[in-house]
């Protein structure tokens, strides 16, 4: 039975006071900073009167974004804790439309401010010197200058934002708060609910039985809904496609990555470089399928543990052995992770209704809060390490940046939490004292990469897949998105669709879908961290204090100039290749202990 929130431990929750006392103070500042965005409507057509009024109208706009994402953290966290409480639903859709109204009252700005030219810019920013802080923010608006439309254009695209936002929170209310699954066994023989939350630790039971059978039922909730499923996002990709359409971009893929400044090359670069070593992949299946001691691997198979070797960890445990791993960052670093492990930034246990997963959360002017789902495996303690690095990065971007830059981009988001694992793998590694010790940390980092290099590169070519297909035509009905994920499942693992029918569903189920060209990042940060964790653990100080250096930066500069000065070009495969070749040794590491252990 999932416990009820009532019933947890007050130090294993997050403390949101910290951002508004009560729910009655988060009403008094919805309802100001509404008055407030309203008494802005003024300053259309008023931008460019002046240098001053410029800096009046960009640092207002500026802080009454601020304000608005306060508010809307508050409300969606709350939402997060037990998303079947009307309250949270109600506080939450207001401040999204809060956030629609801010949209509309400066749908003016950009149109207004790219009227200007260099030369009339340039006379502003020497006759009014604060404007010097917003010049890199001016220098990306005019970058977009070709996307962006009329005034009474933009305005009504930022009306429609709610209506534009719906398939994406149909989903989320669907999949978190309506949909129930079938009791199911687990490895005691007791009969649990079956949840988001405890659905991977099922699927990591050594015994084969209680995976098929949590496996069966899950997907076979998914199959029931599937028509439902395939209707929102179909929708969320036309949305995507529709926005990019209007704003003269070729696709909705070059429209995202244009949003963070990245060429459309790394997107097919790591497509082309992780399709060429899908046969590492097969490798470790089959390997995986040896040590399961199994004539037909399924999936239902791939997340079991092939050690015996039983790494179970408590949360208190995850949380020194997190804090032994990340001094090697330095005593900075270390004061900020003790903030955040013991002034409750960190909402821990599984609860009823609360949202599945896990991430990192906050805005500029509250702790970095990170939502997790804990169980008691090696898994979770990554999982944990890994959201202390986003929320470590924004720690730093916002104690070292003014608000305008107080924020990075979404494309170099992953380097610092994946550069976490790939530390606590380097330590384990080094700490394991004998060779089952060795086998199971091994085991754990194959799959980590699995998970984060081809499982989201997979997810990578299907978004990408699916938006094209709608571009071209093409219905995106339950049937095409089911034989379109079948077969690309069945390239990546080489496991035979027809053989594993219930994974056709799993697209239905995947959150990520919904966010506009976001989980590629997943892989190319695993792949920078990758090479930048060897820096961190066996460079030099000044390797550690140009990864702090990135951490601190934000918004500052570009993203590719912003990981560069952290040691990595990543408009070339080269990291991507590097990562591989890590991935091959531990690989062969793994084969070869394997060997070794097998004999008497």
């Amino acid at each position: 039975m999932t416990t009820n929130r009532s019933h947890l431990k007050l130090e294993e929750t997050w403390d949101l006071t910290t951002v508004f006392a009560t729910d009655q103070d988060w009403e008094t500042e919805r309802s100001s900073l509404e008055a407030a965005i309203k008494a802005a409507q003024d300053y259309a057509g008023h931008l460019l009167d002046s240098a001053s009024s410029l800096l009046m109208v960009t640092e207002t706009s500026l802080e009454l974004l601020r304000r608005l994402e306060k508010l809307y953290v508050y409300a969606s966290m709350k939402n997060d804790e037990d998303t079947t409480l009307a309250l949270y639903q109600e506080m939450e859709a207001k401040a999204v439309a809060l956030s629609s109204l801010y949209s509309q009252t400066f749908a003016f700005y950009e149109p207004e401010f790219l009227t200007i030219s260099k030369e009339q810019l340039a006379r502003f920013e020497q006759e009014e010197p604060q404007l010097a802080l917003y010049h890199h923010y001016f220098e990306k608006l005019l970058a977009a200058k070709d996307h962006i439309l009329s005034q009474e254009s933009e305005e009504l695209l930022a009306g429609a934002s709610e209506i534009f936002g719906s398939a994406s929170e149909t989903f989320s209310i669907l999949d978190n708060a309506d949909m129930t699954y079938p009791w199911v066994t687990n490895d005691a023989g007791e009969l649990v609910e079956l949840t988001h939350g405890n659905f991977i630790s099922l699927m990591e039971s050594k015994n084969r039985e209680v995976r098929k059978g949590a496996y069966e039922a899950y997907y076979g909730v998914y199959e029931q809904f599937q028509h439902t499923y395939a209707k929102t996002l179909q929708t969320n990709v036309k949305v995507d496609n529709y926005k990019a359409k209007v704003r003269g971009y070729a696709s909705a893929r070059q429209a995202a990555l244009s949003a963070n400044f990245i060429p459309e090359e790394v997107y097919d670069t790591l497509l082309e470089v992780v399709n060429q070593h899908l046969p590492l992949l097969h490798r470790y299946m089959k390997l995986r399928q040896q040590l399961l001691g199994l004539d037909d691997l399924k999936m239902y198979d791939v997340y079991a543990p092939l050690s015996e070797h039983d790494m179970a960890i408590t949360y208190p445990e995850a949380l020194e052995k997190s804090r032994q791993v990340l001094t090697v960052f330095g005593k900075e670093y270390s004061d900020r992770v003790n903030r955040a492990f013991s002034e409750r930034w960190i909402d821990v246990p599984v609860s009823k209704g609360k949202r599945s997963g896990a991430y990192s959360g906050g805005s500029y002017d509250t702790n970095a809060f990170m939502l997790l789902n804990w169980q008691d495996t090696l898994d979770n303690l990554y999982t944990l390490i890994h959201e202390t690095g986003h929320s470590l990065h924004s720690t730093f971007t916002r104690e070292n940046q003014p608000y305008v830059y107080g924020d990075y981009s979404i494309f170099l988001a992953e380097i610092a939490s994946t550069t976490n694992e790939n530390i606590l793998t380097e330590t384990l590694l080094s700490e394991v004292t004998n060779d089952k010790e060795r086998f199971a940390i091994l085991n754990h980092y194959l799959d980590g990469f699995r998970g984060t290099v081809f499982r989201q590169t997979q997810f990578a070519e299907f978004e990408y897949l699916i938006h094209k297909a709608d571009q071209d035509g093409q219905v995106l009905t339950s049937d095409f998105l089911n034989k379109a994920y079948a077969e690309l499942n069945e390239k990546y693992y080489g496991l035979s669709a027809q053989e594993n029918p219930e994974i056709q569903f799993e697209w239905a189920r995947i959150p990520h879908f919904y966010y506009n060209f976001y989980v590629y990042q997943y892989a190319t940060g695993f792949a920078a961290a990758s090479y930048l964790a060897d820096r961190i653990v066996n460079g030099t100080a000044d390797d550690k204090e140009n990864y702090l250096n990135y951490l601190k930066s934000g918004n500052s500069d570009y993203p590719l100039n912003v990981i560069a000065k952290a040691g990595v070009d990543m408009t070339h495969a080269n990291y991507l290749e590097g990562a591989f070749k890590v991935f091959e040794s531990r690989l062969e590491e793994l084969e070869n202990l394997v060997e070794s252990l097998s004999k008497p």
